[in-house]
């Protein structure tokens, strides 16, 4: 953890020296799925000095929200993963992405998508209270190696990565699609307009942009300047 402070006696003040320094959140975010080794990190956060995310993992550990672990096995690889108390993080995680979801525009040129990413964007936008009673496994390509699937069980949901044998509905993503998660454009327009490719029960794919779903950006206020 770095020295600064804000200098307030504060819970958020704290949660964000803790956690709020560049980068840092983001590693939180890839470890919540589970432990990983340096390199997996590197590979994610492909953007990241090597040195910044040594000293983002070291400060971390010293907060008590990530440890490190030697896995038992032939390579004796040291792994980085979450403690208990930094896994409380993983609602809040799910929730800050939710909320910058609704802002998210088209993907730029060298913005990367994740397996991880994948995994964690549903989990984010899944609403449990329109699963209720169902009981479905959704396999969704996003892409050239980008497989996962989704297992809608009464309201809960556990989504990992690869196909499923036993897929109800499979999609796969021609391009980004938020506009079907939004609820701009019915599943099903999607298809007809070759943004997805679908096989497998069509009425379960009219229920995926109600089970996933990015609620609406609220509009700017016009006319209101900070004085």
């Amino acid at each position: 953890m770095t020295g600064r402070t804000y200098g307030q006696y504060c819970g958020l003040a704290r949660a964000l020296e803790l956690v709020g320094e560049r980068w840092a959140m983001l590693v939180v975010r890839d470890l919540v799925l589970g432990p990983k080794r340096y390199t997996d990190l590197r590979e994610t956060l492909h953007r990241i000095p090597p040195s910044m995310l040594s000293a983002r993992l070291n400060e971390l550990e010293q907060a008590g929200v990530v440890r490190r672990r030697v896995l038992a096995n032939l390579d004796a690889a040291v792994v980085y993963e979450l403690t208990e108390y930094g896994s409380e993080l993983e609602t809040i995680v799910l929730q800050l992405g939710l909320w910058g979801a609704r802002s998210l525009g088209e993907p730029g040129a060298d913005d990367i998508f994740t397996v991880d990413s994948a995994i964690l964007s549903l989990y984010t936008i899944f609403r449990p209270e329109a699963a209720i009673g169902l009981r479905a496994t959704y396999q969704v390509h996003y892409g050239p190696g980008i497989v996962v699937h989704a297992m809608v069980d009464d309201g809960v949901l556990k989504v990992s990565e690869g196909a499923h044998p036993d897929a109800d509905v499979v999609i796969e993503a021609m391009g980004p699609f938020k506009q079907v998660l939004t609820g701009d454009l019915s599943p099903g327009d999607a298809v007809a307009m070759g943004l997805l490719r679908v096989t497998g029960d069509s009425a379960l794919l009219d229920r995926f942009g109600d089970l996933f779903h990015i609620p609406p950006a609220p509009l700017p206020v016009e006319g209101l300047a900070v004085r």
